[in-house]
């Protein structure tokens, strides 16, 4: 995982694969609210396979010739798996309306709908307890022994938690370059970061991915938007935008800042957190070095509704995280994220030294609406109902998570290799 540095655990790991196919990675949303079955707004549990959550809204939206801000859903799920969620349209009070969904029903690619009921409230992001997963690994060779150290690896997290690094989703791969666009971005080079975004191509890619993307580095936008498939429909969005000064005279700088606003609000988002999140790995793997599960003076500590504990003695923090009541945290850096003090606020701020950053570069100035205060964030989440089955094909491992963390970080302890 990017920047994650640490394990915990102190066995061998098992090795393997995952996602071998779509069918051996599966995701069911837990979620905190469900519908009611009355109200102006519907609720739909699909079932999506090979897609990620926004592309599924962006159809819906499309289909239904309504916009997207009217859809929620409370967390993105994984494109390389089969996942299970909630999303929600707003205002569809009439019969018709409703209807008008139900007759999406097969037409969504790679898209089931489950149930589709009415709901009073709206669905919000952040809306669930975790995610419960079912993963099977495989290229494992003596599986009842890989079983049984999974288990132990297993154990062992339910025990301390688990590093709450962020997954390769949060930084694409294999083009790993999410984050490096939210970097430009903090560093108002908005240029660049369009350019990173719709240029810049990946050995990993495809032959015509890579012209197409070479074709814009080298200012043929028309070409490229030729040659971007229908599997980049982001970068289409933002050089349609381009396309439009070019034929004016002119690309400046509000076309790149208009480029950017033509995506999807959480694509934009997701930029700049990209590259908190990267920065914030980096501090977790050297806070996790000193005691996942251990108070360290200086530490700011949150409890479970992730409010900041101020009132409590060293020794009732410590009571507390053995109890998974509060966790240490490290910082999603921002405008007006505390730093730790002691050894832990030396340890964050040398890291923004080392990056040439200043708290303040968040502010994103700009593109101000995607700057951010930042957060404190939890080093490690609660893993349970978690075992390790050998079968036939491998090791089939069980578990649920907490929100807005990984799957992956669970694996990757239990496997000690590249988990993707």
């Amino acid at each position: 995982m990017l920047n994650a540095e640490i394990y915990i655990t102190k066995e061998k790991g098992i090795g393997g694969t995952i996602r071998n196919k779509y069918e051996d990675f599966y995701v069911e949303e837990i979620p905190e609210i469900v519908p009611s079955g009355e109200g102006p707004n519907v609720w739909i549990w699909i079932e999506k396979v090979g897609r990620t959550t926004l592309d599924v809204l962006l159809d819906i939206s499309r289909d239904l010739h309504i916009s997207r801000k009217r859809m929620g859903f409370a967390g993105m799920k994984d494109k390389k798996a089969i996942t299970q969620q909630w999303i929600c349209i707003s205002n569809m009070d009439s019969e018709e309306q409703f209807n008008e969904v139900l007759d999406l029903k097969g037409k969504v690619h790679n898209t089931k709908f489950l149930k589709v009921l009415r709901g009073q409230k709206k669905l919000r992001m952040g809306q669930l307890l975790g995610n419960k997963f079912k993963i099977l690994i495989k290229g494992i060779e003596d599986v009842e022994k890989s079983s049984e150290i999974a288990n132990n690896i297993l154990k062992n997290l339910e025990e301390t938690g688990v590093p709450n690094y962020f997954g390769w989703q949060r930084f694409g791969k294999p083009r790993t370059n999410t984050h490096l666009v939210g970097k430009a971005l903090v560093a108002n080079d908005l240029k660049e970061t369009v350019r990173l975004y719709i240029g810049n191509p990946y050995e990993e890619e495809s032959g015509e991915m890579k012209v197409a993307r070479s074709l814009y580095d080298e200012g043929n936008l028309e070409k490229s938007y030729e040659l971007m498939g229908k599997g980049l429909r982001y970068e289409r969005m933002m050089l349609r935008e381009l396309l439009k000064d070019k034929k004016k005279g002119r690309i400046n700088e509000e076309s790149y800042m208009k480029a950017i606003y033509s995506l999807p609000k959480p694509l934009q988002r997701m930029f700049v957190h990209a590259y908190q999140s990267y920065l914030f790995n980096k501090a977790v793997s050297k806070r996790v070095a000193m005691g996942i599960d251990k108070y360290i003076k200086g530490d700011i500590v949150i409890d479970n509704e992730e409010h900041l504990i101020h009132d409590k003695s060293p020794e009732e923090l410590q009571k507390m995280i053995n109890n998974f009541e509060a966790n240490s945290t490290s910082p999603l850096y921002g405008t007006k994220v505390p730093l730790a003090t002691g050894d832990v606020g030396k340890m964050e701020e040398e890291i923004l030294i080392d990056e040439h950053l200043k708290r303040e570069d968040f502010e994103c100035v700009k593109m101000p609406r995607l700057g951010s205060h930042g957060l404190r964030r939890s080093i490690r989440f609660k893993i349970w109902d978690s075992k390790a089955i050998a079968t036939d094909e491998g090791v089939f491992v069980e578990f649920s998570i907490s929100k807005g963390s990984y799957a992956t970080a669970v694996l990757r302890e239990v496997m000690k290799n590249e988990v993707v």
